[in-house]
């Protein structure tokens, strides 16, 4: 999965996926029905670990296994939080600004 989106415009919540732990799936689930609900407001995206992609951002950012990063429009990093966040709280998280 390629971030090129992130800083094109609109803020990306980018995912850090390992499929060994349980909380990835759960925190996909959320992030679905986020992007249900925010659907062209924001880039929701994925970083797989243990994949070219991924791991250079994993490596950019510092992040590690299964942390949210929340991108400004430009492609800042303005926030980062661990899994698992619903729906809800990611919503809030996004465009309320909330930690």
């Amino acid at each position: 999965m390629t971030h090129e989106q992130i800083g094109t415009g609109l803020p990306a919540l980018v995912f850090v996926y390992d499929p060994n732990l349980a909380v990835s799936i759960s925190q996909t689930e959320q992030m679905n029905k986020a992007r249900d609900q925010l659907s062209d407001q924001v880039f929701f995206l994925i970083a797989k670990i243990n994949t070219p992609e991924g791991e250079k951002l994993l490596t950019e950012h510092r992040a590690s296994p299964a942390e949210l990063l929340l991108f400004d429009p430009s492609g800042r990093l303005i926030k980062r939080q661990f899994a698992l966040r619903n729906s809800s709280e990611l919503i809030q998280w996004i465009t309320v600004g909330e930690p």
